[in-house]
């Protein structure tokens, strides 16, 4: 699972997910990518869901990158615990997206199956998404 190796400080306070993405938002370094058009927040594993399926599209022939991770830590209170008493224990770790995200690219395979595994890799996170080319972006919040 995804997560860091060490953080300044354990818990962290909750980010929103509103709005449009102030950086990566742009395919840099190959030629398709996975960009959502909703924000949430995607945990670790689902990355590495959608990563591993990437991977066993591409094989020896592609390119893949991964353009977030999981830095900010959700916490959360035992069951049948009293309110009160501080905040919880990180659980797991999450990477903000925000609509406009880039989030996979990839390079080095044919146009069709790199739409393909992109879209197979987009059903695993928990945000919607869409397969750009090198050059679009998001227009007019679609």
């Amino acid at each position: 699972m995804l997560q860091p190796k060490r953080v300044k400080y354990r818990k962290m306070h909750r980010t929103s997910y509103d709005g449009k993405a102030k950086g990566n938002k742009y395919v840099a370094f190959g030629e398709f990518g996975l960009m959502a058009t909703t924000g949430n927040w995607v945990k670790g594993n689902q990355i590495e869901a959608a990563r591993i399926v990437l991977a066993k599209v591409l094989g020896k022939t592609g390119k893949m990158w991964t353009r977030i991770f999981p830095q900010l830590s959700i916490t959360k209170k035992p069951l049948e615990v009293r309110m009160g008493s501080g905040k919880g224990n990180p659980e797991y770790f999450v990477a903000v997206v925000k609509k406009g995200t880039i989030m996979f690219e990839i390079c080095g395979v044919d146009p069709a199956i790199a739409r393909d595994a992109l879209r197979k890799a987009g059903n695993k996170l928990n945000v919607l998404c869409r397969v750009v080319a090198k050059g679009e972006t998001l227009k007019n919040g679609k």
